[in-house]
C-alpha cells in the first residue's frame, strides 16, 4: 500500500506542492515553503490523508456573546417545553403514536408562530395540501398565513427553502423523504439519517427552526438510527392514551432549555386546547375517598404535578400471580414488594397486583416510591386514606425513606388544591405551611401507624 507523499506547504500564501522549491510558484515569495506532515498516515482513499483544511477560528468561554432569542407563539405549554419559545436555526424531533395528533399540535403551532410574525411553511409528505386545508377548516386556522407545500424529494424541499427563506419550516414526516443520492428505499435507515442530517445542516447555516415530525415503534421509540435524535437540538415526545382526551407534550432532550419539561393539552373536536391548571385537571374525576388510591405530589421538569395512584389486590387461583402496571416502571413496583414482604412482613404470594396512574399519565421519578407502597397497602387491608392527604418519598431496599427534591413545591401545590396533610420522608427540609406534615423514618412505620398492619 502506497504511502501519503509529504506536504510542502508556503507559509506566506499556504499554496500545497508536491515537492521543494526555492520560490513559491504562487506568490512568488522565496525560501517560504516548508514541509509539513499530513493529517493522516493513511491512504488517501479511506482516511483523510495529506490534504490540510483551514484553521478554526477559537474562542473563550467568557466571550461576550448574547443568549439567543426566542420567538413566543402564545401557546404557553408548547413555549414551556420548547424553553421559553423557538430559538432561530434549532432542529426539532417531534415523536408519538400514529394518531395522537401530532399533525394537529403542529398545525396549531405553524399558525400560532405564522400569526407571531414568522414566515411558516409546512411540508407534508403524508397527506395532500386539500387534506391539510380541511384540518385547518375543522380548527379555524384556514386564515392563518402559513405557506403548504406537498413534496417528498429533499432536493426540491431544500431548493424551495432556500428561495422563499422561511424563519420555520415543518417536515411531516421525516420518514417520508427521500435525497436522490441515497439508494435505499424512503424511510430506511439510511434515508432518515440522510434527511435529517440535510435538514439539521440548512437549519445551522441559513438561521430557518427545522421541526421534523418523527414515527415511532411498537416500543414507543422513535423509529429510525438513534443517531437522529443526537443530530438535533431538542427531542419532543406527544403522548397520551388514545382513549383519553389529555395529551402530554415531554421534552426528553433540550438544548435551550429544560429537559423533562411537559405541556399539557386536552384534545377536543375544535383542536388541542391547552390546560394550565393539569393538577386540577388529573384529580377532576377523582371520586370519593377508595382502597388503593393515594394522590402523589410529583415534578414534570418544573413545574409540579399532582397525580393519583390507583392499586387493586385481589386474590388469584393461578400459581404464577399476575402485575400489571399501567403509567409507571413494572420492575420499580416488583422492588417494592419485594421491600414490603422482606422489610415490613406484608406478603403478596397468591395476589394479583393492578397498578395504574390515572388520566394517561406517565411518572418516572422514584418519589413515586411512597404512594405505590401506600396504595398497595391501602388496597390490600382494605383502608382509604383521607381524601386530603398527598403522599411522596423515595425507598430504599433496606426500607427507609428518603427525602426528595423540591418539597417545598409539592407541598404548595398541594395546598393551592385543597389538600391539608402530606406523609413525607423525615429527615428533610419540608416546611408546609397551613399543612399538617407527617414525617415517617422507614417503610415500616407507615405500615404500622398508618395502616396498622404488619
Amino acid at each position: 500500500m502506497a504511502r501519503n507523499s509529504p506536504n510542502f506547504v508556503c507559509q506566506t500564501c499556504g499554496n500545497v506542492t508536491s515537492k521543494w522549491s526555492g520560490r513559491c510558484e504562487v506568490c512568488g515569495e522565496w525560501n517560504s515553503i516548508v514541509e509539513e506532515a499530513p493529517v493522516s498516515a493513511g491512504p488517501a482513499g479511506k482516511t483523510l490523508g495529506g490534504g490540510r483544511g483551514r484553521s478554526a477560528k477559537l474562542t473563550d468561554l467568557s466571550h461576550p456573546e448574547a443568549p439567543p432569542p426566542r420567538t413566543s407563539c402564545g401557546m404557553d405549554e408548547l413555549d414551556r417545553v420548547l424553553g421559553g419559545g423557538l430559538v432561530p436555526g434549532s432542529a426539532i424531533l417531534v415523536g408519538g403514536d400514529p394518531g395522537i395528533g401530532k399533525s394537529t399540535l403542529l398545525l396549531q403551532a405553524a399558525a400560532a408562530f405564522a400569526d407571531a410574525g414568522l414566515k411558516v411553511i409546512y411540508a407534508s409528505g403524508e397527506e395532500a395540501s386539500a387534506q391539510v386545508r380541511m384540518r385547518a377548516q375543522r380548527l379555524g386556522l384556514q386564515q392563518a398565513p402559513v405557506k403548504l407545500a406537498n413534496e417528498t424529494n429533499l432536493r426540491d424541499i431544500l431548493a424551495t427553502l432556500e428561495e422563499e427563506r422561511p424563519a420555520l419550516t415543518i417536515i411531516d414526516s421525516i420518514q417520508t423523504m427521500w435525497a436522490d443520492n441515497v439508494s435505499s428505499a424512503p424511510g430506511s435507515v439510511g434515508q432518515v439519517r440522510a434527511a435529517a442530517h440535510e435538514l439539521t445542516t440548512f437549519a445551522k447555516a441559513r438561521g430557518c427552526s427545522v421541526i421534523m415530525v418523527g414515527h415511532v415503534t411498537k416500543d414507543g421509540q422513535l423509529a429510525g438510527p438513534r443517531v437522529v435524535e443526537h443530530m438535533v437540538d431538542t427531542v419532543l415526545y406527544f403522548e397520551g392514551e388514545r382513549g383519553h382526551q389529555f395529551r402530554i407534550l415531554r421534552s426528553v432532550k433540550n438544548r435551550f432549555g429544560p429537559a423533562d419539561e411537559i405541556g399539557v393539552f386536552e384534545m377536543t373536536g375544535a383542536g388541542l386546547h391547552e390546560v394550565t391548571n393539569p393538577s386540577a385537571l388529573f384529580l377532576s374525576e377523582r371520586g370519593a375517598p377508595a382502597p388503593g388510591s393515594v394522590v402523589f405530589s410529583g415534578i414534570e421538569g418544573t413545574r409540579p404535578v399532582l397525580v393519583e395512584f390507583q392499586a387493586l389486590v385481589a386474590p388469584t387461583p393461578q400459581a404464577q400471580p399476575r402485575r400489571t402496571v399501567v403509567g409507571w416502571d413494572g420492575g420499580r413496583l416488583a422492588m417494592i414488594l419485594a421491600v414490603l414482604e422482606a422489610r415490613c412482613g406484608i406478603p403478596f404470594a397468591g395476589l394479583d397486583v393492578y397498578l395504574n396512574v390515572a388520566g394517561g399519565m406517565k411518572v418516572s421519578e422514584p418519589a413515586a416510591d411512597l404512594a405505590v407502597a401506600a396504595a398497595l397497602l391501602s388496597a390490600r387491608e382494605d383502608v382509604a386514606l383521607p381524601p386530603e392527604t398527598v403522599v411522596f418519598g423515595e425507598i430504599s431496599l433496606s426500607g427507609a425513606l428518603r427525602p426528595v427534591g423540591q418539597t417545598e413545591n409539592r407541598l404548595k401545590e398541594a395546598q393551592k388544591l385543597g389538600f391539608t396533610t402530606a406523609i413525607l420522608p423525615r429527615g428533610g427540609t419540608a416546611k408546609g405551611a397551613g399543612m399538617s406534615l407527617t414525617e415517617m423514618p422507614d417503610l415500616a412505620t407507615v405500615v404500622g401507624e398508618v395502616f396498622g398492619a404488619g
